[in-house]
């Protein structure tokens, strides 16, 4: 039987996570079967992607009947169904979390993003999923904005683990690296143990692609490099200590 050329990329070092939830693909199995057959190494979400699993299927129709009964608000019903599907995922996860001994196995929700430039705002909300979630092996996802910075570097000091998101330039991203030193050096300080506050950077890998093929168009005709067909995002690099 050929190799599964998912499963090669780890050869290489790399680890593939899915940009991609939904209710029925963890409970029907299918989440666990991509892990056991293809490798994978995680998962990562956000409003957009929820937004289309919610609304696109019947998979949560029930859960939404049963919380509007209990009146609860359009906010609360989607943190309620958001949490329990990052919980299910992040349990279907643990064996790959365990076995590399906290390296991989994340999956990520994100803070509201209308906080992007709410330094406090964005803690206070990482601080509550956080605790609502109550998984060794989530990340909450924070925009790099320069809102964004402070608080990445106070959750990694708090031993908050953080998906960092928005992130398009080199500038910024030395900027997050220095945040996440930063939080981790303030947390080491307090004698507080580090080894598992994880940092992963969410480079957006697609935007190179646009700007590429938007010289090609003008004139530039080097085809030496052209990352087609890439996810919008990579986990990698990932910083933990």
């Amino acid at each position: 039987m050929a190799a599964n050329p998912i499963q090669q990329l780890n050869e290489f070092g790399q680890s593939i996570w899915l940009d991609y939830i939904r209710r029925q693909m963890i409970t029907s199995g299918e989440l666990r079967r991509f892990i056991e057959e293809d490798g994978l190494k995680g998962v990562t979400s956000n409003p957009a992607i929820f937004e289309k699993a919610i609304a696109g299927n019947n998979d949560y129709d029930e859960a939404i009947q049963g919380l509007a009964r209990q009146n609860k608000s359009v906010e609360d019903i989607y943190q309620a169904l958001t949490v329990e599907d990052v919980q299910m995922a992040a349990d279907v996860f643990a064996p790959v979390y365990d076995k590399l001994d906290g390296k991989d196995g994340f999956i990520s929700l994100e803070v509201n993003p209308h906080l992007a430039h709410d330094t406090t705002g964005t803690i206070e909300e990482a601080r509550r999923l956080w605790t609502a979630l109550n998984r060794p092996n989530v990340l909450i996802k924070v925009p790099a904005t320069a809102d964004g910075l402070p608080a990445i570097q106070q959750l990694i000091s708090e031993g908050i683990s953080v998906n960092v998101t928005l992130l398009f330039g080199l500038p910024r991203y030395r900027q997050v690296t220095d945040a996440y030193i930063a939080g981790i050096e303030a947390r080491a300080a307090q004698g507080k143990p580090v080894k598992h506050v994880a940092s992963v950077a969410s480079f957006f890998l697609s935007r190179i692609d646009v700007l590429v093929d938007g010289r090609r168009e003008a004139g530039w005709h080097d085809a030496t490099w052209r990352p087609r067909g890439l996810e919008a995002r990579s986990p990698a690099p990932r910083w933990t200590c």
